[in-house]
């Protein structure tokens, strides 16, 4: 019960209160929004070109001051604030994937207007390399690795492009998942992205079978690791097209999918420490190797350790 607890309170490091309960969180992660969602601009705040979010100032420019999560005495007021800024930067960070990242937007289902999509590079099912995107659990969607660290931090180290722009510069192709979506406004299950495993395991199927690529490498942040487990047991080809995996503080030990021999010998789990990157870290004899990310903070943790990741895959893929 204790270990339980303790995976909770580890999800949950996107919301800045602890005075809601698990069910709530949950309601809020897979709802949408169901009414019109504000600008970043609406409300007040705008990108710095560091990539950094800050007040506008009274000429419309960003300013030095970063995001204030205390805006009033009332925390539900604090938080409702906090919550439609996070609306407001997903959709800030879709049109940058789509208008300076050119990446091509997919439906999920296919013939589905009111469902998900995914994101994709150009002609990536032209590519001899894919790499697949996966983000944890939470408000998080596609584009993004925490949204905390987009309010709080910068663009650089919250969202999936630096990620990106790398692989598409090896001519990688890219596609990029977005499990967390799984409500229409109206409340309905979306069909095929009913949770996060069905939306991977559908988007494999329907996007990422049919691609020549002849190697799948994998970059899955926390529980992203779940849902990689849930892919390696039910696609027959997994093992056939998947040569890399670099898990990035992954919660993949809570999954009820066995970790195959094939799977500890192409992956690897940068995990939240705060020795040096790379320094190995105790891992037990079932599990995948596991390194420090260079980072104590677990949403830090794909942010820290990008280099790396990316040397490991280029490693893996030389040897396939």
């Amino acid at each position: 019960m204790k270990r339980f607890r303790t995976l909770i309170f580890k999800f949950n490091f996107e919301s800045l209160s602890s005075q809601f309960s698990f069910t709530n969180f949950c309601r809020r992660q897979h709802s949408r929004v169901m009414t019109s969602t504000k600008s970043i601009s609406d409300m007040g705040y705008a990108f710095n070109t560091g990539g950094q979010l800050r007040k506008l100032e009274a000429n419309g420019e960003p300013g030095d001051s970063p995001f204030q999560f205390n805006i009033s005495d009332n925390h539900q007021e604090c938080q409702k604030n906090y919550e439609e800024l996070g609306e407001a930067v997903t959709d800030y960070v879709y049109k940058l994937l789509e208008e300076k990242e050119n990446l091509v937007k997919l439906p999920v289902p296919t013939d589905s207007k009111a469902g998900t999509f995914v994101y994709t590079s150009r002609d990536y099912d032209k590519k001899d390399t894919l790499l697949v995107l996966i983000h944890g659990s939470g408000v998080v969607r596609a584009g993004q690795w925490a949204r905390s660290l987009i309010i709080n931090d910068s663009l650089n180290s919250g969202t999936q492009i630096p990620y990106i722009r790398k692989a598409i510069a090896k001519d990688y192709g890219v596609i990029i998942l977005n499990t967390n979506d799984n409500y229409t406004s109206e409340g309905d299950k979306i069909p095929h992205s009913s949770n996060p495993e069905e939306h991977a395991i559908y988007v494999w199927k329907t996007y990422i079978a049919s691609c020549s690529a002849s190697s799948v490498a994998i970059v899955a942040h926390s529980y992203g690791g779940v849902v990689t487990l849930a892919l390696a047991d039910k696609i027959k080809d997994f093992e056939k097209k998947v040569k890399a995996i670099a898990f990035t503080d992954s919660v993949h030990g809570f999954s009820q999918f066995k970790i195959t021999k094939h799977l500890k010998q192409i992956a690897k789990n940068w995990v939240a420490s705060g020795e040096p990157l790379d320094t190995p870290m105790k891992t037990s004899q079932n599990d995948i190797v596991r390194v420090s990310a260079g980072h104590p903070k677990h949403e830090m943790t794909s942010h820290a350790c990008i280099e790396s990741v990316f040397k490991f895959i280029d490693e893996k893929l030389t040897k396939a």
